[in-house]
């Protein structure tokens, strides 16, 4: 990927001072200034005003404060805010969301989400999205399931809204992504088992599946990204490594 970068680039990063991980992963980027800060009330406030970019946090502090803190200061700019996962492994890159903020979503929701990390992973790569709506189900397989009156709705939204994307669902993760077995499973799916963004139905599975990525997979994990904001956002946990907390700066830098 070649991209340009605003040189003068500005991240605050409550941790910086006193997480080690924090400290080794920004000593990676010479072309960004970070900038430490003693709480995420300070450090949303400064973003607020505009000291900053964007702010990555989460290494010492719950997601949930990570969120309240983002929601209570920055304004959105998309109907409802999100996240995505962007998982890496061996030259292999895809987006996973929703894994780490909406429990439940409604279509209008999961609409938003698919779009956002659309756009979030084609920000990133450059790559053209491929859109797997995950389930337990592959076309009607498994027979009546609620989640497809969602994926019903999202996919004629998106086909309308975003005709150069490709989406299908609901598909089953080996028929999405396994191009053998979607031959056999989903023949007439035009993403022929190449889905490089996977949206699960809700938080469980979104963050059961990421979490499987990273543990048995050997996955870099970045973020969550935190979409639907002003200003482009991460959310670490607290259980990120250094190369994860690399990737997450990296994509964050992509999207400013």
């Amino acid at each position: 990927m070649s991209m340009c970068y605003n040189s003068n680039m500005k991240i605050i990063f409550p941790e910086l001072s006193s997480n080690p991980i924090a400290t080794e992963a920004t000593n990676e980027f010479k072309d960004i200034e970070f900038v430490s800060a003693d709480s995420l009330d300070q450090a949303t406030t400064m973003l607020k005003n505009g000291e900053a970019d964007s702010m990555i946090s989460g290494l010492d502090h719950s997601s949930r404060d990570v969120l309240l803190a983002y929601k209570d200061h920055i304004p959105l700019k998309s109907p409802y805010f999100s996240s995505c996962f962007i998982c890496q492994n061996q030259g292999q890159v895809f987006a996973l969301a929703d894994g780490g903020v909406n429990k439940n979503p409604t279509q209008e929701q999961l609409l938003t989400i698919i779009e956002d990390t659309a756009t979030t992973f084609q920000t990133y790569t450059n790559i053209k999205p491929k859109i797997a709506l995950l389930s337990y189900s592959t076309h009607g397989s498994g027979g009546k399931n609620p989640d497809l009156t969602k994926y019903q709705f999202c996919l004629g939204q998106i086909k309308s809204n975003h005709p150069d994307w490709l989406i299908d669902g609901e598909l089953q993760l080996d028929a999405a992504i396994n191009p053998t077995i979607a031959e056999k499973k989903a023949p007439s799916s035009p993403l022929k088992g190449e889905a490089n963004i996977l949206i699960t139905p809700d938080l469980n599975s979104g963050n059961i599946l990421y979490k499987s990525l990273e543990q048995f997979g050997g996955f870099t994990i970045a973020g969550p990204i935190i979409q639907g904001f002003e200003v482009p956002l991460a959310d670490l946990s607290r259980g990120s490594t250094v190369n994860d907390t690399i990737l997450t700066i990296k994509v964050l830098r992509s999207l400013l």
